[in-house]
């Protein structure tokens, strides 16, 4: 069990003093702080990882991260760092002086005010009641990654940043904790977008649990214990999160997989909208923004997408590397040759010798799939509506489809990218690829 760790999680108080707040809701929501801070990182690190320079002490990431009340589902919005907002009157955390209401940028809110600031800046923009705050710094964000024994990345060309030192091949890469700080910090890529980075950072946390699911570190007390451990060890949390919630939230997501994520950003009005002595900020799309933090208020999925007949259907996993053996219990002649022919066209790698099974031996269509390729799975089921899936450990990495219904039909599909869908729209996590 995860114990002993609570007197070594590095406490802040964020709600101390908060009045007028919104009203909590069902679920949970966490408020993810990603800080600058780097004075526990070792000079090796900074000169390898391309570290080194002046901490601002400010906020590089802002997630609120909502767990439904079934803890079935992580919706994770995005919040742009250089919103701008109204700062509530506050005491400056360096000078002890209080200063009035004013304009600012979200990501100072930290800076003059601390996490307590931060936290009534979010709730005051959202209307969305925070129960716990993390707030993640260099350290803690590679330690984590390590220990997950790395993330691999998916990118459709080479990214390479000279300022943060990022240097990745097209495809998929392993990164270590030092490489996936370089991934998600990098400023000069994607035009120098901090919205394009947004994307990134989202794209990472799919591909984070999608190893954490992959990998059975929620079905392993073991290994979810030193991974728990780890990140509660080197970061700073509110008092009520701790090595207790830590262990009831592992538990309680063991049936999670990367479909029970969903992923947002705050949709905007203004890309650059200038203020006197602020400069560049983003302005939010208000009517729209208020209409996404309502249904994280109301514990409602963000990505409700119902395919249409016959339109694509968008999977994670290219049908060209999924590998397809099809059988037909219905005894009616031809139809597996068919189903085949169908899921060729779509794109899936089938043996086109399809066999036949005894008829009866299944209800409906199912596909047979190793654990280990889930995602894989997800994505020719996506390709055959009304298959239910059946995991057979050992089974290897090609699927086994057996139709048991002559009225089975296949949906084309295709690869998707989080970069190619609208600005701010929500995402399921299985639905994220390579950007």
């Amino acid at each position: 069990m995860v114990t002993g760790l609570n007197a070594d999680v590095r406490r802040v108080d964020p709600f101390h003093g908060l009045t007028d707040r919104p009203e909590g809701s069902n679920g949970s929501n966490i408020l993810v702080v990603g800080t600058d801070r780097r004075d526990t990182i070792s000079a090796s690190q900074k000169e390898k990882y391309h570290l080194g320079g002046t901490a601002c002490d400010c906020t590089d990431t802002l997630l609120l991260v909502h767990l439904s009340a079934d803890r079935g589902r992580a919706s994770v919005v995005s919040l742009p760092r250089d919103s701008y907002t109204r700062l509530p009157a506050h005491r400056d955390r360096s000078t002890g002086k209080r200063l009035p209401a004013q304009g600012g940028k979200l990501n100072s809110a930290y800076t003059t005010g601390g996490p307590s600031l931060t936290v009534r800046a979010v709730e005051g923009m959202t209307n969305v009641h925070i129960d716990h705050y993390l707030e993640v710094d260099f350290t803690s964000f590679m330690s984590t990654v390590d220990v997950l024994g790395g993330v691999p990345v998916c990118t459709t060309k080479p990214l390479k940043d000279s300022h943060s030192g990022l240097d990745l091949p097209k495809g998929t890469t392993r990164l270590n904790g030092g490489q996936a700080l370089q991934y998600v910090r990098a400023r000069h890529l994607d035009g120098g977008s901090d919205l394009d980075r947004m994307k990134r950072q989202q794209r990472f946390l799919a591909s984070v649990i999608s190893r954490a699911t992959d990998s059975g570190v929620l079905m392993n007390p073991v290994r979810f214990n030193r991974v728990a451990g780890t990140l509660l060890e080197s970061v700073r949390a509110d008092r009520g999160f701790g090595s207790d919630q830590m262990l009831a939230l592992g538990q309680a997501m063991r049936g999670f997989s990367p479909a029970s994520s969903e992923f947002a950003s705050v949709p905007l009005a203004d890309h650059d909208h200038p203020v006197p002595g602020l400069g560049s900020t983003v302005k939010w799309d208000r009517k729209k923004a208020d209409q996404l933090f309502t249904a994280v208020r109301e514990d409602r999925p963000l990505a409700v997408r119902k395919p249409r007949p016959g339109v694509t259907a968008r999977v994670e996993v290219p049908p060209r590397d999924i590998r397809v053996e099809v059988e037909n219990a219905t005894g009616e002649r031809g139809l597996g040759r068919r189903i085949d022919r169908e899921l060729r066209d779509t794109g899936f790698a089938t043996t086109r010798t399809p066999g036949n099974a005894p008829s009866g031996s299944s209800e409906g269509t199912t596909i047979t799939y190793d654990p280990g390729w889930d995602r894989s799975a997800r994505a020719l089921a996506t390709a055959l509506p009304g298959a239910t899936l059946t995991k057979s450990e050992g089974h290897g990495p090609r699927m086994k489809v057996t139709v048991a219904d002559t009225s089975q039909r296949v949906r084309p599909v295709r690869a998707t990218s989080l970069a190619n869908t609208q600005e701010g729209a929500p995402i399921r996590g299985d639905k994220v690829g390579c950007g």
